[in-house]
Parts: C-alpha cells; structure tokens; sequence
C-alpha cells in the first residue's frame, strides 16, 4: 500500500488488462476488487473514468462570472 488509503494496479493479459483496486479499509477490512476487461471494454471504462474525472474537476472548481444569466 500507498500513503493513500487507495491502490491501483493495471496488469496487461493476452485479452486486455485486469485492473486491481486495493482499498487499505473498507469498514475496517482491506479489500481489492479485480476486474479483467478485454480491449474494447477497457477503452470504454477509460472514456468513462475521464469524463469523470473532467465532471469533478467542473464541479470543484468555481467558474468565473460571465456577466450573464443562464
């Protein structure tokens, strides 16, 4: 484990990857969740982590007055 309470590992397979989440206390128990995913799947759960990411990042972060109403 990390400093972070969290750990990702990617490990390339024949099909595509296995993606390990090893999580350092999950109601007081560390626990990994593994999925395998071929290539098509794997570029779609990429698309759908960046566009998750880009959303928080949106959220997070005040934007600056437009001077407008919406």
């Amino acid at each position: 484990m990390s400093d972070r309470d969290w750990t990702l590992r990617v490990t390339p397979t024949e099909a595509g990857v296995r993606l390990e989440l090893d999580l350092a206390d999950l109601d007081g128990a560390p626990v990994t969740a593994a999925i395998a995913l071929d290539r098509a799947e794997a570029r779609h759960f990429a698309r759908a982590m960046l566009a998750a990411a880009g959303d928080a990042a949106e959220r997070t972060f005040p934007h600056p007055p437009t001077g407008r109403e919406d």
